[in-house]
Parts: structure tokens; C-alpha cells; sequence
């Protein structure tokens, strides 16, 4: 081989050799952009942000994620960020596993793919503390959630004394950016799923509506925490409705009075004038005195039929009660009740 060929061949690898890498090093900086796995989350489990309406820029957006997250290539990833055209942020939950790429994550928040949470809210007594427990697991802020359940037109056809039984304690799987009107139309849904033909059907047979069925259910459950009462006292109840005789529930003054804490009811306390004051007013109050759960107007639904029309405390204090047909027999178990009370100074 001549000289001038050798050389011709030297310069060939040499320009091969400087084309393969470009041309590889052009392919890492691809691979590193988009398929290298950049995002760790700490011990392996999945990690999560919340961007609400404040985030409006992407580099804020980044900002926020990397208190989360262990982001290994922060230029790669604004790299991917501009090469997948990411500019737009959107609200909502944003789960991210451990060792995603790039490019999964950019697409993941262009998209708007957000994963839903999981809402619960039991134990709740009025608005505002419904409000809190809702605001705390969602973007909604508590004051839109308060003139929501307050505007009559927005919760028909609840009022705003009634809507509270709208909301039956449960989980829902739900957006986390969701706007006040899609959560209440997501809770009717399963209000009307939950009201069942069968169960209309057994209210109608009481009777009662499904509204005045959770109102019910309300002070049964805040009479008692044993499971076996709930369908008694709630016989008891309707005893009562039927006879329109007053109720008398004592968990009914405790709300008119607004004092939760009252460990005993004097007379001061059923002379509170309130229109949830059972021992003043006959019939139901105007509205629930709390969630009530699934299986409490369950337990009202299919209700004991006794023939008992007074309850009182066991004087045991755990948590029973006993109950009479005629007012003889109730004022005994009161008094003992009562003694018990005096003995352990609960005035």
C-alpha cells in the first residue's frame, strides 16, 4: 500500500472513529435525558406533592419536588423539561416511585396524571369541623366549604340545616384538586347508592325519610357506642315519633347547648331554648347532631319493635343501658343512675 493510501485510510478511521463518538455521545446525553433513572424516593417507597394553585411556573414547580425527591441530575431533567415542551402546570396529587426517568415524570405532570386520594371523614359533628377535615385532605380551603353547604340553591335538595346527611362517613377515592361542586355531586352519588329501593322502602314503612332516617340516626348513635342498642334505642325512638310524645334525648341538648363535654343533663340544660332541643320540641331536631355512620341507619331501618318508651343509663356505667315500658320502672333506673352520679361527684 502506498503512502498517500495509508494516510487516506488513517484519516477515514480517524473521521469513523470521531463519527461514532458524536454519535455516541449524542446517544447517552438522549438516554440521560429521557430513559436514565433520575428520581429516587427514600427507602424505596413511593413519594407524593400537592400543587395547588401557588405553583405556577415549572422551575417553582421543580422547586417543590426536590424537598421530596432525590433529583441525581437536576440539568437533565430541565433538559427533558424543554425538549417535551413542559409548561403548563396543573393542579392535583402527584404520587412518584422510586427510580423513574425523565421523561415518565415530565410526562406524568404535562399530562396532568395525577393519582387520586384516599378522602375520609368520620366523628364529625358540625360544619366547621367537617370543613377542616375536607380542607386538610383536599385542595379546598375551608370558607368555600362553608358557603357551599350554606347556599340552599347549590345542595338541593338538602338544606342547610340537613346537609350534613349527605355525607356518609366512608373512603372515597377522589382528585385532590377537586372543585367543592364535583365533591358534593361524587357525595350524593353514593348517597343515592347507598339509599337503596329496599332501604326507601323500609323508611316509608316507619315512617320517615331517608333525611329524617340519618336525623335519627344521629342521636342513636350518640346515645350509645354498643352495636346491639343501636336497633333498641332506635324502637324506642319511633315509639316515641308515633306517640308524638318529645324525644328527650339528652345528646340532642348536649348540641342545643353546644357543650359536647356535659358528662350530666340538669334542668338548666333542657330548658336551653334551641330548636335541637329534643326536650322542648316534639319531633326531630331540624338537622343531624352528627354523621351518622352506615350501619346506625342501618340499625334504625331495621329497628327493634319493642314496646319501650324510656331509657336511662346503667348505673353500672358501662356504657349499657336500661330500658322500661312504663314510667315506674324508668325512675327507678334513673335514680340509681342518678346516686351512682353523686357517688363518683359527676355534677
Amino acid at each position: 500500500m502506498s503512502k498517500k493510501s495509508k494516510n487516506i485510510l488513517i484519516a477515514f478511521c480517524l473521521a469513523a472513529i470521531a463519527v461514532i463518538a458524536i454519535g455516541g455521545n449524542a446517544a447517552y446525553s438522549y438516554y440521560r435525558t429521557f430513559y436514565k433513572q433520575n428520581i429516587f424516593v427514600n427507602n424505596e417507597k413511593d413519594s407524593f406533592i400537592n400543587i395547588d394553585e401557588n405553583i405556577t411556573t415549572v422551575d417553582s414547580l421543580l422547586a417543590l419536588l426536590s424537598q421530596k425527591v432525590e433529583i441525581r441530575d437536576m440539568k437533565s431533567l430541565k433538559k427533558a423539561v424543554e425538549k417535551l415542551d413542559f409548561k403548563d402546570v396543573k393542579t392535583g396529587h402527584y404520587v412518584f416511585r422510586n427510580g423513574m426517568t425523565n421523561k415518565q415524570l415530565v410526562l406524568k405532570l404535562k399530562q396532568g396524571l395525577q393519582t387520586a386520594v384516599r378522602l375520609t371523614f368520620n366523628n364529625i359533628r358540625l360544619k366547621p369541623q367537617l370543613a377542616s377535615r375536607l380542607s386538610a385532605q383536599l385542595m379546598l380551603d375551608s370558607a368555600t366549604i362553608i358557603t357551599f353547604l350554606n347556599d340552599a340553591d347549590l345542595v338541593a335538595p338538602f338544606t342547610g340545616e340537613t346537609v350534613l346527611t349527605a355525607f356518609l362517613p366512608d373512603t372515597y377515592e377522589i382528585y385532590w384538586n377537586v372543585s367543592m361542586a364535583q365533591l358534593f355531586e361524587r357525595i350524593t352519588k353514593e348517597y343515592d347508592k347507598f339509599w337503596t329501593d329496599e332501604r326507601r322502602q323500609k323508611a316509608a314503612e316507619i315512617p320517615l325519610s331517608p333525611i329524617e332516617v340519618s336525623i335519627l340516626a344521629s342521636i342513636v348513635e350518640d346515645e350509645t357506642n354498643k352495636d346491639f342498642e343501636y336497633p333498641i334505642i332506635a324502637g324506642l325512638y319511633i315509639n316515641r315519633l308515633r306517640k308524638n310524645m318529645l324525644l328527650q334525648a339528652c345528646p340532642t341538648v348536649k348540641y342545643a347547648v353546644g357543650d359536647f363535654s356535659l358528662r350530666r343533663i340538669l334542668k338548666v340544660h333542657t330548658q336551653h331554648p334551641s330548636p335541637y332541643n329534643t326536650y322542648l320540641n316534639i319531633g326531630l331536631p331540624p338537622g343531624p347532631i352528627r354523621l351518622a355512620s352506615k350501619k346506625v341507619i342501618d340499625a334504625v331501618l331495621n329497628y327493634d319493635h319493642n314496646t319501650y318508651i324510656f331509657m336511662a343509663a346503667s348505673d353500672s356505667f358501662d356504657g349499657t343501658h336500661k330500658f322500661s315500658t312504663t314510667l315506674k320502672d324508668h325512675n327507678s333506673a334513673a335514680e340509681s343512675y342518678q346516686k351512682e352520679l353523686n357517688k363518683k361527684k359527676i355534677y
